[in-house]
C-alpha cells in the first residue's frame, strides 16, 4: 500500500479547507497527502452562513452579502446594520467544485474511499471524523431544516436577514425561524431548533410549510432545494494518537454557543499551513478559552431556562451591531464582552457561574 507524508481523514468543509490551503501555499510541491473520504460525488449539502469579521479563501463561493439584519421575539423587532461586517453565505456545491478543480491538478494529492487502502504508518494524520456519539441525554444539539424556495411574485426584500423569529412553538425547546432571502423572489428559510434531541424534530416539513403560509403569507411558492443537519453542541470524542491532530468540530471548531464553525476552520487551516514543518511539535489550535468558559455558562442557562432564550437572545442584540458581532465570532476585547455579559438576565447566570 501506498504512503503519503499526509493524510486528511474526512473529505468535508474543514479536511478540503485544509488541503486547500496547503495546496495553495505550494506547501505541497514535495509532499504527498492522501485525502480519505467515503461519499461517492460532491454536491450542495449545506449552507455555511457567518459574519465575515476575517478574509477567507472562498469569496468566489458566496451567495450572497447582507448589511442589515433583524431578530423577532414576542417582546418585538429589533432592526441592527452590520457595515463593517457583512453577514455571508457559501454555496457547499461551489466550495466542493472549486476546491476539487485545484486539488486534482496535484499528482502530490490522491482521494480514497477507504482508510485501509493506504499506509498511515509514517504519515501524519489530520483527522475531522469523531467516534460514534453515544446517547447522552445532557448534551445540546442544534439542529435544523432549511429549504429555499421560489415564488412567482418578488416577496422578498433581499437586503436584510431575518437571523432569529422566535415567534413560533417552543415545545419546552429553543426554537426559531431563520431567513436568508438571495433575491426579491428566492431565500432560503430555516427552521433551527437547540435541544437535547439530536435526531431533530420529526415534523420539519410541516413546521417550515406553517411558518411560510401563515407567518410570511406565502402561499405559492416551489422549493428548489433542502438541507438537514445537526451541530453537536459539545465536543465529539475522538481517539488520541501520536502524530494526529483533529480540525474542524472534532478539533473544537465549533463555537458552543452560536453553532458557527466555517470561519474558526478557515483559522485553523491557515494556523496549520504557518507551521506544517514543524507540524510534529505544533500546539492545538483552539478558541480562545474566554469563549469556552462563557459557552458552558450559557449552554447551562439554556439547559436549565429554555423558556427564557428568546428574551435573552433578543437583549443580547440590543449593544451596538459591531460589539455582538464580535463577541459571536470569537474577536471581541474584554469592554466588548462586559458589555454583552451586562445584557444577561444576572441572577440565572450567576446561579451557573458559581
Amino acid at each position: 500500500m501506498k504512503e503519503f507524508d499526509y493524510t486528511i481523514i474526512g473529505g468535508g468543509c474543514a479536511g478540503l479547507s485544509l488541503a486547500y490551503e496547503l495546496n495553495l501555499h505550494k506547501k505541497l510541491e514535495n509532499k504527498t497527502l492522501a485525502i480519505v473520504e467515503p461519499r461517492q460525488e460532491y454536491k450542495r449539502d449545506k449552507t455555511w452562513s457567518f459574519w465575515k469579521v476575517i478574509d477567507h479563501n472562498f469569496n468566489d463561493c458566496v451567495i450572497k452579502n447582507w448589511r442589515h439584519f433583524s431578530i423577532n421575539s414576542p417582546s418585538g423587532i429589533n432592526h441592527l446594520q452590520c457595515d463593517d461586517f457583512p453577514y455571508q453565505s457559501v454555496d457547499s456545491g461551489l466550495f466542493y467544485k472549486k476546491i476539487n478543480n485545484e486539488l486534482k491538478k496535484n499528482r502530490n494529492i490522491s482521494f480514497y474511499k477507504n482508510i485501509k487502502d493506504i499506509n498511515t504508518t509514517n504519515s501524519f494524520i489530520f483527522n475531522s471524523v469523531p467516534l460514534p456519539i453515544e446517547k447522552n441525554d445532557n448534551n445540546l444539539w442544534q439542529h435544523f431544516c432549511g429549504i429555499e424556495i421560489e415564488t412567482k411574485k418578488n416577496i422578498f426584500d433581499d437586503s436584510i436577514i431575518n437571523l432569529m423569529d422566535f415567534n413560533c412553538e417552543q415545545r419546552d425547546s429553543v426554537h426559531f425561524f431563520y431567513t436568508l432571502p438571495y433575491s426579491s423572489n428566492k431565500a432560503l428559510i430555516e427552521t433551527t431548533w437547540l435541544s437535547k434531541m439530536p435526531h431533530g424534530e420529526k415534523d420539519y416539513d410541516s413546521q417550515l410549510k406553517n411558518y411560510i403560509e401563515n407567518n410570511l403569507n406565502i402561499k405559492d411558492y416551489k422549493i428548489v432545494y433542502k438541507e438537514v443537519g445537526a451541530i453537536p453542541l459539545f465536543h465529539p470524542s475522538t481517539l488520541n494518537k501520536i502524530n494526529k491532530m483533529d480540525i474542524g468540530t472534532v478539533g473544537g471548531m465549533t463555537r458552543l454557543s452560536t453553532g458557527y464553525t466555517f470561519l474558526n476552520i478557515q483559522e485553523q487551516s491557515k494556523y496549520i499551513r504557518e507551521n506544517i514543518e514543524n507540524i510534529f511539535k505544533l500546539k492545538k489550535f483552539e478558541i480562545n478559552k474566554k469563549y469556552q468558559f462563557l459557552d458552558k455558562i450559557f449552554l447551562n442557562v439554556l439547559k436549565k431556562h429554555p423558556k427564557r432564550m428568546s428574551n435573552i437572545f433578543f437583549k443580547m442584540f440590543k449593544t451596538t451591531p459591531n460589539t455582538v458581532i464580535k463577541f459571536l465570532s470569537n474577536k471581541s476585547n474584554f469592554l466588548e464582552d462586559l458589555t454583552i455579559i451586562s445584557k444577561m438576565p444576572k441572577w440565572i447566570f450567576l446561579k451557573e457561574l458559581f
